[in-house]
Parts: C-alpha cells; structure tokens; sequence
C-alpha cells in the first residue's frame, strides 16, 4: 500500500507541475460540452457533469489496467 501512495504523491506532483507551467494544457477541462452553466442576475450554476464522466472513465480504465 505505501507503494501505491508514494506513486500517487509523485503523480500529484507532476499534474501540479503540468499546470503550474502550462496552464493552456488544460483550459479545455470544464468546458466540455454537456457541462451545465446557468447564470441569471446574482445567481451561478455550474456543474460540471461531462467533466465528471471523463474523470470517471479514466480512473476506471487506470485501475482496470494497474490493478491485480
């Protein structure tokens, strides 16, 4: 388990390093279309629900791959 953690760490690392020094890298994450943005007057909505199945499928696929 420490393994797994360590790896985890270091790949937090990197993806902070990623966007620290290319921002554009990753300007198109929450602005896939089918996320929801509802604005009127004062009041925001944003939920980012295509954003949030893309997150999930790559985590699913990365664990289906590394897992026992």
């Amino acid at each position: 388990m420490g393994k797994w953690i360590i790896v985890l760490g270091c790949a937090l690392v990197l993806l902070g390093v990623a966007v620290q020094f290319a921002p554009g890298l990753f300007s198109w994450l929450g602005k896939l279309p089918g996320d929801i943005r509802y604005e009127k007057g004062n009041f925001k909505l944003y939920f980012p629900l295509a954003t949030m199945i893309l997150i999930s499928v790559v985590a699913t696929v990365l664990v289906r791959l590394f897992g026992k």
